[in-house]
């Protein structure tokens, strides 16, 4: 990995989450809180990048940028997107087949990672223990391949993925089955087929969870809810109300936000990520924004 050298950089030094939509971005909040724990004068924003502009908008940084966090579109195109001569992708970048995490260095990509791996691995284990010998993502895309490739980290040796078009999960698939310790992968229907494993992770819209895939979810001991906005999902409301005396655990879309994001907090700045303090300044930001409507 590539970091600062010693202690954090003096000076403000620019980073960014770039994605489109991106509004709704709590990363600003984190990354900023973190800067302001650990005493960096450090400046993070959201930018809109749509989804063929992330080259150009590479091109157009200076020595001033240290660090980008990218959502959807980009984690797939920025893998091809270092610096030829110095740039490094890293090995769970490969893995994953996508980077939501880029390091520069006087304006040029030095490191494409995925902190969304580890990070899902710290958010389950944070709040579950036990074992994980097979698991269940509902979902395709980008997310479900890191958060696959995360239960097979877990001890998972066995995945279903459950999509609507598995012509469309693909990549996902390829992703997961690509991990060293070459799980079993099952392809399977989002309408109705069944959810097996200790753990279910939902990387779909809240819109998409209706009430049968709620109730197949039910017996599942733990649920990893990527989502943070809207909150609660019908998924993580439905195991908010039934963990209680069960023993069952919600991981939620925060946490894993928030350990990805202390990652490439320690990335970009060479410092130990603050969790604790980052932590709560997103839940204060959801609080405020559910209160607000």
């Amino acid at each position: 990995m590539t970091a600062v050298d010693g202690p954090a950089r003096a000076g403000v030094m620019r980073c960014a989450v770039l994605g489109d939509p991106i509004a709704h971005s709590l990363s600003p909040v984190l990354h900023r809180a973190g800067y302001h724990a650990a005493g960096l004068a450090w400046e993070y924003d959201a930018v809109r990048v749509a989804h063929d502009g992330l080259p150009g908008f590479l091109d157009e940084l200076d020595a001033g940028w240290r660090g980008l966090s990218l959502t959807m579109p980009h984690k797939r195109t920025a893998l091809g997107l270092t610096d030829p001569v110095v740039g490094v992708v890293s090995d769970r970048a490969r893995l994953a087949g996508a980077a939501n995490t880029l390091v520069l260095e006087d304006g040029r990509v030095v490191l494409a990672d995925n902190t969304d791996l580890p990070g899902a691995v710290a958010a389950v284990r944070e709040r579950y223990a036990g074992p994980v010998t097979a698991g269940t993502v509902l979902g395709g895309g980008a997310t479900a391949a890191s958060t696959g490739l995360a239960l097979c980290e877990l001890g998972a040796r066995s995945v279903t993925l459950l999509v609507r078009s598995p012509d469309r999960a693909g990549e996902a698939v390829a992703a997961i089955a690509r991990h060293p310790s070459r799980p079993q992968l099952r392809i399977g229907s989002l309408a109705d087929d069944p959810v097996v494993g200790e753990v279910v992770v939902s990387t779909i819209p809240a819109g998409a969870q209706d009430a049968g895939l709620v109730d197949r979810c039910g017996a599942t001991p733990v649920v990893f809810e990527v989502l943070y906005d809207p909150w609660p999902t019908p998924l993580a409301a439905s195991t908010t109300l039934a963990a209680f005396g069960s023993g069952r655990v919600l991981v939620g879309g925060l946490d894993l936000l928030v350990h990805q994001a202390v990652l490439q907090f320690e990335l970009f700045t060479g410092v130990a990520g603050p969790l604790s303090a980052m932590r709560a300044a997103g839940e204060a930001a959801l609080a405020s924004r559910r209160a607000m409507g």
